[in-house]
């Protein structure tokens, strides 16, 4: 791997996002090949030094990169992580798809940040305590994705409707729906679903005590962490980011 390759792909992490960024820099360059089928990454020491994240988010990245096929761990004397031979099976997204996907993101962002704010607001208790359920049943379905993500979307429109706008309900419905023709395509490891759906609990938190600033800079995080977890995730060109330029 050349040098200048390798000072991108460890360069530090923003700690705001540090573990969708870790997931990214690592699923990009085993895309680009930097990281070659079979190559050992470096020791954990090495990485979380260079990268400036506890060794925590480290293996935290690294596990959902073994549950979604991109690395693999060997024990014992000669072990390490290892990159995959061959890399997870993705049905490809359509051309189309990858040349709007960072628009569909953009669009997420302009109507979820202005839901944070507003359910901050206008959210009633008995409108929060749905949504605790559903924050409940997605940690139960860690597991089972399609149940995850009925959950997940109902989720982010049920905080829709605590604005009462009705126009913000159509648009969150059709923000969604736009994220569900993108990952769609991408392995969803457990570990990244916990750590999304606990975002999810606190938004909640800062909603319930009607702190609309923190509500929208925690959605924020969550909404920078999902494009971090396509850029690294998605099949193809589509997130070929900062590695590649």
């Amino acid at each position: 791997m050349p040098s200048g390759s390798l000072d991108t792909l460890f360069a530090p992490v923003r700690p705001q996002t540090a573990f969708e960024e870790t997931l990214e820099r690592l699923g990009t360059a085993i895309k680009l090949g930097l990281l070659e089928p079979g190559a050992r990454l470096p020791p954990e020491r090495d990485l979380c030094g260079r990268l400036h994240i506890s060794r925590s988010t480290l293996r935290q990245a690294l596990t959902a990169l073994v549950q979604s096929g991109h690395l693999y761990a060997v024990r014992g004397r000669n072990g390490g992580t290892f990159v995959a031979e061959r890399p997870p099976a993705a049905s490809p997204p359509s051309p189309a798809l990858l040349a709007g996907w960072r628009e569909a993101l953009d669009a997420r962002v302009a109507v979820e940040l202005g839901v944070a704010f507003l359910a901050a607001e206008r959210a009633t208790p008995a409108a929060l305590s749905g949504l605790d359920e559903l924050v409940a049943a997605m940690d139960d379905r860690l597991d089972d994705f399609p149940a995850y993500r009925q959950a997940d979307v109902r989720w982010h429109i049920g905080l829709a409707e605590t604005t009462g706008s009705t126009r913000l309900i159509g648009a969150m419905t059709e923000a969604q729906s736009a994220m569900s023709d993108l990952i769609h395509h991408i392995a969803h490891p457990p570990e990244v679903l916990a750590w999304s759906n606990a975002q999810h609990a606190r938004v909640l938190a800062a909603v319930r005590r009607g702190d609309g600033t923190h509500a929208v800079a925690v959605t924020s995080e969550h909404l920078r962490g999902t494009e971090h977890v396509l850029a690294g995730l998605l099949p193809g060109e589509a997130g070929l980011t900062d590695l590649a330029r």
